[in-house]
């Protein structure tokens, strides 16, 4: 079934150095993507799967793996601007680095082996399984091959030698005799460093352990019996051995199902890093090729997605001791399928050692972990593909999940009952029990289709429903929420009578859903329950996880929708830009890559959550109040806020922030003449004991905005007239395809305006360079060089990828004191348009207060701001003060206070909170200021 990837549990896997993959869409051209690639730098470009499959019409949900491309970028380019470069030719799926997932070795400790028990000299599994009674009903046959897609194995070991799976259409003779686009697999194949030897590391020798759990040869009088007993195995290693190796764990997935792998064996993988290319892989092995998937479920101990394992089509397993307990290291989720013995299992050993006198030692070992769990249950859909060969995958799958025992009744295992899948194996059941049934979710689809759910928002879904085995009689499916946050307002679907094979869906008439409006704790995962029941008594459970309540906002009221997180990002909230929903334009994809809040009083005080190097981000803000929306809000159509702060210098310490605090109020409107921009307005109090002069505020956008010829080529420019900084496409003519031909920041209030246009590729020497990152220093420079920068090296003549801050210099802040600086973002199809734009958002952001303060006189200062008590009044000397006013946003008189001096303490007592105009009149001048009252 279709799982919503749920928020993440853990860190991302570690990737391939400048490895992409992408995936072209069908029937768009090529040539923008090519050209794109140019761009890129990308080199060693090659179509990934070139042997694999066409989808077959006949096979519903079947994928094409013949439009996935790999390449390599230079360690420069960063995934985030590849990945703007490349959707942004609208010729890709898809763009994501290669994960690479570990083995999940892990050996049973030597001092709890040091009795040498029964269990881990035996093979005591068989007999829990029914393994012995099984082999009554079938032993398999050589034709029934499994893939193990692992380390090397050890080729000649006594158990394994005469049961590896031998391609005699291409034998050791230099040539490719059967045309598969491999030399000489004879033997298997090594993915990972790409040869045809697929024998063993003396590193790396899980493959060989696995190898022996699901294939070790029967009845040669020596050794182990393999659970698949005459089923053959397919040796394909995954980890490299060599300089030029790669972890290949995907591509053997492909090469075991292209070469007739009626099972594969997965016994590795890694938490999080949720991937639509491994999906794909998965997808075509199981689908278009009908391969059963079973992959190990990981040894974490929690309640997480692990993948392969997690992934649709795949049969996720889990472990148990000798007494059907969960073994303490083994992965529980609503997702594991089933569990199996994983405790002492004895098994090949990976290398043959020789004691000091030269007698051989034992080739055996007993281990542990889901990694040799994983393989007996791989065996045993061998063994079921050979008792029921029209079975598809799926039906296998199935016919393992109905008969397991189920163990949820133990007491051992209360704690994680539901979350151990169906029981633990039980061969025998599995090839002799022909009326069981089982009617499945296969697929599961949200509207609208988001990330995630914001707080209050309704919507639908709807679930495809399949009967894998027996016919089924009365099905119905009920939905049931597990969270309190996530109510089911109907949750109802009567499919009816379903012949095996047979599919239905409620898409006319799907589940309703709504999401509390208060209460929900930030990404929350909310777990959402179908029970299947039928006639005679069946009942199958499946979830579904929904993420609610994210950390971030989106703007979405008018043509230009907008992502804020909670930590004064735009876009996105991380930098591989998977968090958010990035900015676009009237549907277009995102157009920014990279944007957020920049603040900075020195070169070594500058405070953000932006690229830095290494391929890191800062983290300079933190989360003060959760971003929130309004629809409509009390000023404009859609509105958001959000608090967050940095930390406060400390004298001595390496942590050079500035010691700000931030208020950031949005607002979009969805009426004519307002629906191309939306307003950023920032509240910026120093919370610092002294007075920050200057304080630089700005916001720094990378835009990506997309060119019909694929070079995603911007220049970037200045309106000084407006104080608007905007990027656009070089020489595109007014009826391109893409909306979004021109984005950009303008400054709408709060000091002396800024820009500073980059050129993302600046060679060496440049004051800004991004190939060796974004220092603290550089950041300082675009705030601090007021519009000296405007547009000089960033994109003229012909266009380059460019970036730009949009900014301003404010000369003082004194303690405790605030002040706002106010910006807008525009996107829109034309110069003429952004300008109108431009001022249309100046001409919105003054009537949300019916009077502006002037602009900051130097030596006029209000504080602290906000305050709850008394006002300190600092004025120029030489002011002449007479008289102080205060005024709420009615324009009534609520105060008068006069006097003489430079400096006054107003009282507010008795005053409602709220904003305050603070007017003193002086000599020959009049200053204004606003305050807020808490």
């Amino acid at each position: 079934m279709a799982f919503v990837q749920p928020a993440a549990a853990a860190p991302d896997p570690p990737t391939v150095p400048g490895r992409l993959v992408v995936k072209l869409r069908t029937g768009q051209p090529a040539a923008a993507l090519e050209i794109a690639l140019l761009t890129l730098e990308a080199h060693d470009v090659r179509q990934k799967f070139p042997h694999t499959m066409a989808p077959d019409v006949e096979k519903p949900g079947s994928v094409d793996l013949r439009g996935i491309y790999q390449f390599h970028i230079p360690a420069t380019i960063s995934l985030t601007r590849a990945r703007a470069v490349l959707l942004a030719t609208g010729a890709v799926e898809y763009v994501e680095p290669l994960y690479i997932r570990q083995p999940l070795y892990q050996p049973n400790d030597p001092l709890a082996d040091s009795t040498l028990t029964s269990l881990t000299a035996s093979q005591y599994y068989l007999k829990q399984i029914r393994a012995y009674r099984a082999w009554d009903i079938t032993r398999g046959d050589s034709a029934i091959v499994i893939g193990i897609t692992d380390g090397g194995v050890r080729l000649s070991h006594e158990d394994l030698r005469q049961q590896i799976k031998h391609n005699y259409a291409d034998p050791i003779n230099g040539l490719d005799d059967d045309n598969d686009g491999y030399v000489d697999n004879f033997t298997g194949w090594d993915l990972a460093n790409n040869d045809n030897d697929a024998g063993y590391d003396i590193n790396i020798i899980h493959g060989s352990l696995v190898a022996g759990v699901a294939a070790a040869r029967v009845d040669n009088g020596r050794g182990i019996a393999g659970v698949g007993n005459q089923c053959r195995f397919l040796p394909l290693n995954i980890y490299p051995n060599t300089p030029t190796g790669t972890f290949a764990g995907f591509e053997a997935i492909v090469y075991a199902a292209d070469h007739n792998c009626k099972v594969i064996n997965m016994s590795w993988g890694a938490p999080g890093g949720y991937s639509r290319f491994e999906q794909d892989v998965i997808t075509y092995a199981a689908v278009n090729r009908d391969a059963v998937l079973v992959a190990a479920a990981g040894n974490t101990n929690a309640d997480l997605r692990f993948y392969p394992a997690s992934y649709d089509h795949v049969i996720s397993v889990s472990s148990v001791s000798s007494t059907d307990q969960k073994t303490g290291s083994a992965t529980y989720n609503y997702r594991i399928d089933l569990t199996a013995p994983g405790t002492s299992i004895l098994t090949t050993q990976g290398y043959h050692t020789v004691s000091g006198g030269g007698v051989a030692e034992a080739d055996y070992v007993a281990v542990g972990g889901t990694s040799f769990a994983a393989p007996m249950v791989a065996a045993a859909a061998g063994l079921v593909r050979w008792q029921f060969p029209r079975y598809t995958a799926a039906q296998v799958a199935a016919q393992l999940r109905q008969t397991a025992d189920n163990i949820d009744g133990l007491a051992a295992n209360a704690a994680w009952a539901g979350r151990l899948g169906a029981g633990r194996l039980n061969m025998l059941r599995a090839l002799t029990q022909t009326t069981r049934q089982e009617a499945r979710v296969i697929s599961s689809t949200f509207s609208p289709d988001r990330q995630a759910y914001m707080r209050g928002e309704t919507l639908t879904l709807s679930a495809s429903v399949q009967n894998l085995l027996q016919p089924v009689a009365g099905l119905t499916v009920t939905l049931t929420s597990l969270s309190p946050h996530l109510v089911v307002q109907q949750g109802n679907f009567a499919a009816g009578d379903l012949p095996t094979l047979a599919q239905t869906d409620n898409a006319a008439a799907p589940f309703r859903l709504v999401v509390a409006a208060s209460g929900i704790p930030l990404n929350t995962k909310a777990t959402l329950r179908y029970r299947l029941t039928a006639s005679g008594g069946y009942q199958l459970d499946q979830f579904v996880e929904v993420l609610l309540n994210p950390d971030y906002v989106v703007l979405d009221a008018n043509d230009l929708t907008l992502t804020l997180t909670s930590r004064g990002n735009i876009g996105y909230d991380n930098l591989s830009g998977s968090i958010g929903a990035g900015v676009s334009y009237k549907g277009s994809g995102s157009v920014l890559s990279e944007g957020g809040l920049l603040l900075a009083t020195t070169p070594t005080r500058v405070s953000d959550r932006l690229r830095t190097n290494g391929g890191q981000a800062r983290q300079s803000f933190f989360s003060l109040r959760q971003a929130t929306q309004q629809r409509p809000g009390p000023r404009a159509d859609q509105e958001a806020r959000v608090a967050f702060q940095d930390t406060i210098p400390v004298a001595g310490s390496r942590i050079r922030s500035v010691g700000v605090a931030v208020r950031q109020r949005a607002y979009a409107w969805s009426t004519p003449g307002r629906r191309d921009f939306v307003v950023l307005e920032y509240s910026l109090k120093n919370l610092t004991a002294d007075t920050l002069k200057p304080l630089y505020s700005g916001l720094f956008m990378d835009w990506d905005l997309p060119t019909d010829d694929g070079t995603g080529r911007n220049v970037a420019n200045w309106d000084s007239t407006r104080a608007l900084g905007y990027c656009y496409v070089p020489g595109l003519p007014a009826a391109a395809s893409t909306p979004a031909q021109y984005a950009g920041v303008q400054l709408l209030r709060g000091g002396e305006p800024a820009v500073y246009s980059i050129n993302n590729a600046a060679p060496v020497g440049s004051p800004v360079r991004f190939a060796d990152g974004f220092s603290a220093a550089e950041k300082f420079l675009t705030l601090s060089s007021g519009t000296a920068r405007a547009q000089r090296s960033a994109g003229l003549p012909n266009g380059a990828d460019v970036s730009q801050v949009v900014g301003s210099r404010l000369a003082r802040l004194a303690p405790g004191d605030s002040t706002t600086v106010v910006f807008a973002v525009l996107a829109a199809s034309s110069l003429p348009q952004l300008q109108a734009a431009a001022d249309a958002a100046a001409q919105a952001y003054s009537t949300l207060l019916p009077s502006r303060p002037s602009v900051l006189a130097l030596g006029f200062n209000v504080y602290p701001n906000p305050t709850t008590g008394p006002l300190q009044v600092e004025l120029p000397p030489q002011f002449g003060l007479r008289e102080i006013t205060i005024f709420n946003t009615l324009g009534q008189l609520v105060g008068r206070q006069t006097g003489g001096g430079s400096t006054a303490t107003l009282s507010l007592a008795g005053l409602a909170s709220g904003l305050y105009m603070v007017r003193a009149l002086g000599a020959r001048s009049v200053l204004t200021r606003a305050v807020q009252l808490r």
